[in-house]
């Protein structure tokens, strides 16, 4: 029995992918979930798992070569095997052996891509032993034959390790079309829906609500009412770690760290406990490269012992993680130990000392309930907010310089269009789009501003892409405007307007929340005058726009003569990272959005 390599779905917006390089070659054996070949796409580069355990059988996509999704870039089976054709990038057919031959008909059973998965499809192949070779109608809920489908924990971007089950839409027993909504899932990205990849019955949850689980976990089961459910294969009992080193399966989530993490083995000569370790999201590797931090050091707290952000922070706040100094580059052979004295360290001080002194016998405080409290749990987005902002403060220099702006010329000319533009475009002309172009203008005339740090380098983004803080019942979220220097003012218009929809719909993919170089978050709409907000990691600055509204302002007229005069005015505050963006830097970039929102004469 063959099965067929398709090309996967990295993301809503893409079409198709080219195959980077073959891991594996025709003949070679594989392992389920062990990387067979590396794609790249306009959003991602990616390794593509094994959906089975077997030999490649045949290539029909060479290195080099661009395809569309779906498409079926290799064939895997049995060695020796003879490939099955191919079927025009569906399901793979099973070839059903002679009748007379008894040896049943094997089935393979396709969990269809979702558009936000960014893995290849898992394909589950069961083989059911029947007395006759017929195969089976499909009955009324549109699975064919009892079998069942399981559903796995969606991948909802490249970084994302797990998700936590936030609500089951149906619960089991009841029918579900194909599609239907059957689970709302929370990761660090986006929250979302998880729809049914068949038509049938919730036969089985096995993941509850609250729950966190990895990627391609089995968190339910559908099928056709009545339907058997196959239990899910226990896990191999790892072997003790003083054995010979197995040849273990190597799961596509699973990269080597650099080489500062002392990560240079190969996966051959890993243990266990290393591969486990080193199964962390690319944020938690990131975060240990920053910090010169040898994950395989941290206890970790998730899955199969999987290191995650949070154990990582801890880590590095418990002052276990000291960076080691520029000695050895004067030939001092001095390793700095974690546990030496704070006092002894050369100065100055690496940021992550820093925060451990400032860390150091802090005890948060005992917090009883009373009569009439309300105890409410945070919910995933709300944690995961909490962990991002804190880390986003201990990371950076945080400082904010307030201008105020006189957005008089941009409500005139909104005022007169927004008519026109609303039959014209279909969307609401707010003041939001004129400020996006100036900002895109200003981070073109300052680069820095629209820079990144990666340990002692500067990086400058060659993309202008803008997050848009959009608030939530639940929470917050940062779509963003991919390239939006390249954009119209109805082009940015109608892009914000529609992530902004999206995101209160829970309708946004991963790679829109992921990206940005600049974030611009508007209090103002509630009324607010200006604030100072949390640098949006990685970025060095984040723009605060205030209420526009109408205040006495004194202006001079061209013969000299000082009136006052009622205009709409509004506090734009900026917030940077004072380690790389100077303050003249900050000064001059809300110098020129407030030359260009006053004197621009804007189109349509």
């Amino acid at each position: 029995m063959s099965v067929e390599v398709v090309m996967p779905q990295m993301g809503e917006s893409i079409a198709e992918g080219t195959i980077s390089k073959w891991l594996k070659q025709v003949g070679e054996k594989v392992e389920r979930d062990e990387p067979l070949l590396e794609i790249s796409t306009d959003k991602v580069d990616a390794e593509v798992p094994s959906p089975i355990a077997g030999t490649l059988l045949e290539i029909r996509a060479q290195e080099g070569e661009t395809v569309e999704v779906d498409s079926v870039v290799g064939i895997l089976g049995a060695e020796g095997e003879t490939p099955a054709s191919s079927n025009g990038g569906e399901a793979a057919e099973v070839e059903t052996e002679a009748a007379n031959d008894n040896k049943g008909i094997v089935e393979v059973s396709e969990h269809p891509m979702k558009p936000d998965d960014a893995k290849v499809t898992e394909v589950a192949v069961e083989e059911t032993v029947q007395a006759a070779p017929a195969p089976t109608a499909p009955d009324e809920t549109g699975t064919s034959g009892g079998e069942a489908t399981e559903i796995p924990m969606p991948q909802m971007g490249e970084s994302i390790a797990e998700g936590t089950i936030s609500k089951w839409l149906k619960a089991v027993g009841d029918t579900v079309e194909r599609d239907e909504p059957l689970l709302e899932i929370s990761t660090d990205k986006v929250d979302a829906e998880v729809p049914s990849p068949v038509a049938g019955t919730l036969l089985e949850i096995r993941a509850q609500e609250g729950d966190t689980v990895e990627v391609d976990s089995v968190v339910g089961v559908v099928g056709a009412k009545g339907s058997s459910v196959a239990s899910p294969p226990a896990a191999p009992a790892p072997p003790a770690v003083a054995e010979t080193a197995p040849q273990v399966p190597v799961a596509a989530a699973v990269e080597q760290s650099s080489s500062s993490n002392g990560r240079d083995k190969s996966l051959g000569e890993q243990s266990i406990e290393d591969l486990r370790k080193t199964r962390s999201s690319p944020l938690v590797r990131n975060i240990a490269k920053e910090h010169d931090v040898d994950i395989t050091q941290i206890p970790g707290s998730g899955m199969s012992g999987r290191v995650t952000k949070k154990d990582i922070l801890s880590f590095i706040d418990s002052g276990a993680a000291v960076k080691p100094q520029d000695l050895l580059n004067q030939g001092t052979e001095r390793t700095v130990q974690a546990s030496e004295p704070k006092a002894e360290m050369p100065q100055p001080q690496s940021q992550t000392q820093t925060q451990s002194i400032q860390t150091q016998g802090y005890k948060a405080p005992n917090v009883t309930s009373g009569v009439g409290d309300t105890i409410e749990q945070m919910s995933v987005m709300r944690k995961k907010i909490a962990e991002h902002m804190t880390f986003s403060k201990q990371t950076s220099a945080h400082v904010t310089s307030v201008y105020e702006f006189d957005m008089t010329n941009v409500a005139k000319f909104r005022n007169t269009k927004k008519a026109e533009f609303q039959e014209r475009y279909g969307t609401k002309l707010t003041y939001m789009p004129f400020i996006f172009q100036a900002v895109t203008n200003a981070l073109r005339e300052f680069p820095v501003v629209n820079s990144q740090v990666s340990g002692d380098q500067v990086i400058y983004k060659g993309d202008i892409n803008l997050g848009i803080a959009v608030a939530l019942d639940w929470g917050l979220i940062v779509p963003v405007i991919k390239r939006a220097d390249s954009l119209s003012l109805a082009g940015l218009a109608q892009s914000a307007n529609d992530l902004a929809d999206r995101a209160r719909t829970k309708k946004l993919m991963p790679d829109e929340v992921s990206g940005g170089t600049f974030t611009i978050t508007n209090p103002g709409v509630f009324g607010g005058l200006f604030g100072t907000p949390i640098i949006n990691q990685p970025q060095v600055a984040i723009l605060c726009v205030g209420t526009i509204e109408k205040r006495p302002k004194v202006l001079t007229t061209p013969d000299g003569d000082d009136v006052i005069a009622i205009r709409q005015m509004a506090y734009f505050a900026l917030t940077y990272d004072h380690r790389i963006v100077d303050g003249a830097d900050a000064e001059k970039f809300l110098s020129f959005m407030k030359n260009y929102l006053e004197t621009t004469e804007f189109t349509l």
